[in-house]
């Protein structure tokens, strides 16, 4: 029996035959076998960028797709017809491998990114001798092409297919600082909406058949849809050193980054950020904000002047500069939301445009990680008797007590207010059991997190600060210990 051949999957560049690698050029020297892909029309982009290599004595293969984009009548559908290609194709190639035949498979770009290459290697290099020979991609080629960065520093690069569903590639574009969308074709007119949902379109770049006959780039807004075919990306470019657009009229946004930073951020609240001139916040949440751009411009401020930081905000939009104002957990639940309305509400800013991006709330932080005390009805109030009377507070918990909903008590003492909890306590031992759960969650999702379940009876005001939140249960609440010695608090859905 012959020894098996060897499999190269040979990475031949973006299209320009002089941006293969000497280790390509070997490959298809050293081959006896040169295996492309092709659609029904029979013409292989790869076997073009390598024509010049391919000797007579080469045996080809060509491998033809049954179908690109239409529909099928197999059993399987679309995948189905196309996995019944890639399992014949490999043993196709088998067939020369077993026969001793060293076979190198031309691919564009990269075998393994986004490439047909990949489907053979799955399904042979654990059954052969396989080398993988890398090349140029695409992303690298249309970079250079239009002369620009795609990413410095701390940037993060994102590449997706335009095939995704328009949803996904708005939330994945807003999230990120740098983008390469590939495979556009029929999908451009959605990747330039979700761009411009995104409120990236602007920065939007395109580049068609980089490095070959036919190459085409500019701004991404210029382009006809009808004019784009599946070879071109669309690129968002570095923003370092980028300066922002002159507005007649900027916007504030208000943005929830959830309770401890990073990784609580939404892809809608990361990429308001992302795209901020500047930001505006209580410096103690300005400082959980990561890095996003150079350029970007903080302004911090002390926790009681929500006023003029909303104002302050304002101003700036009304300048043209996009503002981003930074609220903890959810920017409506006794955070920036109201206070910005507020005063965007007076005359002097009723044109300045205001949004408002949802975060997710230390109350559901806290249950989640609790485990589902919030599961049935509940009632959220703030212990703190700053904005109202001590006698309001008392009266919401008596009359939520009474209705016997779960308590989620937002800012429930600080160095100044010492006896509120103490206070809610007692007067919520008047209307529940003294074996109530009650969930003591502190710093949640940051580096001294700490979540224990207590009893309404043994609840320890002394041990509550301004970072903890408390989930005081109802009567239907259930509190289990776990075989590995954690608590679980859940809330049926069923009353009764």
């Amino acid at each position: 029996m012959s020894t098996p051949g060897k499999l190269y999957g040979v990475g031949l560049g973006p299209g320009d035959p002089n941006l293969m690698t000497v280790a390509a050029v070997k490959a298809i020297a050293a081959a006896d076998v040169i295996a492309y892909h092709s659609a029904r029309h029979g013409r292989s982009i790869a076997r073009s960028i390598a024509a010049e290599h391919i000797r007579e004595d080469h045996v080809e293969e060509r491998l033809m797709y049954p179908l690109t984009v239409e529909t099928t009548d197999h059993p399987g559908g679309y995948r189905g017809a196309l996995n019944d290609f890639y399992e014949e194709a490999s043993e196709r190639l088998a067939a020369h491998l077993d026969a001793g035949r060293t076979v190198a498979v031309l691919a564009e770009g990269d075998p393994l990114f986004y490439g047909s290459y990949q489907h053979m290697h799955k399904r042979l290099a654990h059954r052969y001798d396989t080398e993988v020979i890398p090349g140029v991609t695409s992303v690298s080629a249309a970079a250079a092409r239009l002369g620009e960065p795609l990413c410095e520093a701390e940037e993060v690069l994102t590449i997706v297919p335009g095939t995704l569903p328009e949803e996904e590639l708005t939330a994945r574009l807003a999230g990120t600082d740098s983008a390469v969308v590939m495979k556009l074709g029929r999908t451009f007119p959605a990747v330039k909406r979700a761009l411009e949902r995104a409120g990236r379109l602007e920065d939007a770049r395109y580049v068609e058949r980089a490095t070959m006959a036919g190459e085409r780039t500019g701004r991404l807004v210029d382009v006809d849809p009808e004019s784009v075919p599946y070879f071109s990306v669309a690129v968002l470019p570095s923003r370092i050193d980028q300066e922002p657009p002159v507005r007649e009229r900027g916007e504030v946004v208000v943005v929830g980054t959830g309770p401890a930073g990073a990784r609580w951020l939404t892809p809608e609240s990361r990429g308001v950020l992302q795209n901020a001139d500047d930001l505006v916040g209580y410096t103690t949440y300005l400082d959980r904000v990561p890095v996003l751009r150079p350029g970007q411009r903080r302004h911090g401020s002390d926790n009681k002047v929500e006023s003029e930081r909303a104002e302050f905000a304002l101003d700036l939009a009304s300048r043209g500069r996009r503002v981003a104002v930074v609220s903890g957990g959810d920017p409506g639940v006794f955070a920036m939301a109201t206070a910005v309305l507020e005063v965007a509400s007076e005359p002097a800013y009723s044109d300045v445009p205001v949004r408002v991006v949802p975060g997710v709330t230390a109350a559901n932080a806290a249950a989640a990680a609790a485990g589902a005390p919030l599961g049935h009805d509940y009632a959220t109030i703030s212990l703190s008797d700053r904005l109202k009377p001590w006698d309001v507070i008392a009266q919401r918990l008596r009359a939520a007590a009474e209705a016997d909903l779960v308590l989620a008590l937002y800012n429930p003492g600080s160095k100044s207010r010492t006896h509120q909890v103490a206070a809610a306590r007692d007067l919520l031992l008047e209307l529940r059991a003294p074996q109530t759960p009650v969930v003591v969650a502190r710093d949640v999702g940051g580096p001294e997190e700490s979540v224990r379940v207590v009893t309404l009876k043994t609840l320890d005001p002394s041990e509550v600060d301004m970072r903890t939140l408390l989930l005081i249960g109802s009567s239907q609440t259930q509190a289990v210990e776990r075989a590995d010695g954690r608590t679980i608090t859940w809330t049926p859905r069923r009353y009764g």
